[in-house]
């Protein structure tokens, strides 16, 4: 999947339709979780049975309320990210 399926998909299924702060409160604490998994060293891509509470669960938890709030704003992530590596480029000589 990327990240405009991504976006199409969290359209599908969550349909928040006016800002909310429920959103970023939501990313701030999966961010919080996300920090704990790190903090116990739970990495590496796990299996069904060990998904809950490791770093890649809580990664796709961030990854899910960004896109939220990005469809939410009407930001298409996929072309915000060109442009911001197309500055990147220029700051950075990358």
């Amino acid at each position: 999947m990327n990240l405009v399926q991504l976006q199409a998909h969290i359209q599908a299924v969550d349909t928040l339709d006016r800002p909310d702060p429920g959103y970023f409160h939501k990313l701030i604490e999966e961010g919080g979780e996300l920090a704990e998994a790190i903090r116990q060293d739970k990495g590496g891509q796990p299996d069904l049975s060990e998904l809950k509470g490791s770093i890649a669960e809580e990664l796709v938890d961030v990854l899910y309320y960004v896109a939220a709030l990005a469809n939410l704003y009407e930001v298409d992530l996929n072309t915000s990210f060109d442009l911001k590596e197309q500055l990147n480029k220029i700051k950075y000589g990358r």
